[in-house]
């Protein structure tokens, strides 16, 4: 997985890639994550990368300039480049999207703005695709860059220590996770399930599954809907769905 994250904070990127897993992915050589310097593309002694919207208003906006220049820059090094802006108006970001990101052979490189937004220019010159991670506004599209980056490097081969963590993971399948339990058995009154304890491996394999039937119907319902479920399992949520509602 190969991408460059545009920002005007490097720092604030590279101190979570390097990391956790995202910076053993990258020890491994399996994840190039690139903190790119925005000022480094501005003009004039000072760097400035923003200036004042046209209007009047509040706040300030990045100008088109640099963004351009270091657009420029990257695909001189690289011709086939994916341009992701993170952005509110753009598709909702999802596990399948993350899927996608998992698996781009090309070098993807995140545009994040900050303060106001991006000269509306940069949406109109170079059109990039637009991603959303929710429904709410960040301070700058750095944070919103490393939830697409954690959820996708997540699931390049090799980079968790299990690759079975990702394939059970919630949203896998559209079902939220099972809950989990370590040790000790017994933690002020609260025990860990029996059946996790009994080294039956297919009873185990059926409680889980029956769990996050359960937890995705208490909490997600919406998910259900496009659930890979056997008739027996939609059989079952239907019934337990009746009885809550009795």
């Amino acid at each position: 997985m190969k991408c460059d994250i545009l920002t005007l904070f490097p720092d604030m990127v590279e101190a979570v890639v390097s990391a956790s897993i995202l910076g053993r992915g990258r020890e491994k050589g399996l994840l190039d994550i690139r903190a790119v310097n925005l000022r480094e593309y501005a003009e004039g002694r000072h760097k400035v990368a923003d200036d004042y919207p046209y209007g009047g208003g509040a706040g300030m906006v990045i100008k088109p300039e640099p963004v351009f220049r270091a657009v420029d820059d990257l695909r001189a090094r690289d011709s086939d480049l994916r341009l992701v802006m993170l952005s509110p108006q753009g598709r909702r970001f999802t596990q399948a999207m993350a899927e996608e990101f998992a698996g781009e052979k090309r070098r993807v490189v995140f545009l994040c703005g900050h303060y106001e937004g991006i000269d509306e220019r940069v949406r109109e010159g170079l059109a990039p695709e637009e991603v959303s991670v929710g429904d709410y506004i960040l301070t700058g599209g750095e944070l919103a860059a490393l939830i697409v980056v954690d959820a996708a490097a997540r699931l390049v081969p090799g980079v968790l220590g299990d690759q079975q963590s990702a394939e059970t993971d919630s949203f896998e399948g559209s079902l939220l996770d099972y809950p989990h339990y370590t040790r000790p058995p017994v933690y002020r009154g609260l025990e860990v399930p029996e059946v996790l304890r009994s080294g039956d491996h297919d009873a185990i394999r059926s409680w889980r599954r029956a769990q996050s039937l359960l937890n995705t119907l208490s909490k997600r319902p919406d998910l259900l809907e496009r659930a890979e479920l056997t008739p027996e399992e939609r059989q079952a949520l239907d019934e337990f769905s009746r009885e809550g509602s009795a």
